[in-house]
């Protein structure tokens, strides 16, 4: 059993995200991951740790708001820095576009992220790592590789961080829904601040 949870993992973790960014081109991008996402959720249904009713829980806004707010500021600094003719390009020209990221954003894209990369992670594959610590490592490093299509050290390096807050949110008492309204602030504040391009540009583009 523990043998196939590893190959479980590592073809769900790895594989797929390995395949997306090196062998298929950028409009495989979303099916791959939907059928990846449904996959992770029906491997999470059947796994004995696992109950639903868990993910229920409240949210912190003031913690939420705090993490929008300092994202969108260090994220429109580097914004600036590395892309500035994308600085706070939708919000300005689009502010339509920016009301359908925040509402349609947290649904399609962050509940099913986190279902799979923290309730499965950490419901099914948890108890294989020594310790709670070492869990959230892999799983910070395995968020990251998740978007290796994007081929961007900023995607990298910001979405290794943010495992580490989302995780540490779902930790707490009942904190699925958290870790997902921190994600989903977070990501909305990268779109707004004009960095989001690399996030959605597809593939080797984002380069």
């Amino acid at each position: 059993m523990k043998a196939l949870r590893w190959i479980e993992l590592i073809v769900l973790f790895v594989g797929v995200p390995f395949v997306l960014a090196v062998f298929l081109p950028p409009r495989a991008l979303y099916p791959v991951l939907a059928t990846g996402g449904v996959v992770g959720i029906i491997l999470l249904h059947f796994t004995k740790e696992f109950r639903w009713r868990e993910l229920l829980g409240g949210v912190r806004w003031g913690e939420a708001l705090a993490l929008g707010v300092l994202t969108f500021v260090i994220a429109s600094f580097v914004c600036w820095l590395i892309l500035p003719e994308r600085l706070w390009f939708i919000l300005i020209h689009a502010p339509h576009v920016m009301v359908g990221i925040g509402i349609l954003y947290p649904l399609i894209q962050v509940v099913p992220q986190e279902l799979v990369y923290r309730a499965l992670f950490f419901e099914r594959y948890g108890h294989m790592f020594s310790s709670q610590r070492q869990a959230i490592f892999v799983n910070a490093a395995l968020f990251s590789f998740g978007h290796l299509m994007y081929w961007h050290p900023i995607v990298w390096i910001a979405t290794f961080i943010g495992s580490f807050l989302f995780s540490y949110a779902y930790f707490r008492p009942r904190g699925f829904v958290q870790a997902s309204v921190l994600h989903g602030i977070a990501g909305t504040a990268i779109f707004a601040s004009g960095l989001g391009w690399l996030f959605y540009s597809g593939g080797n583009v984002a380069q």
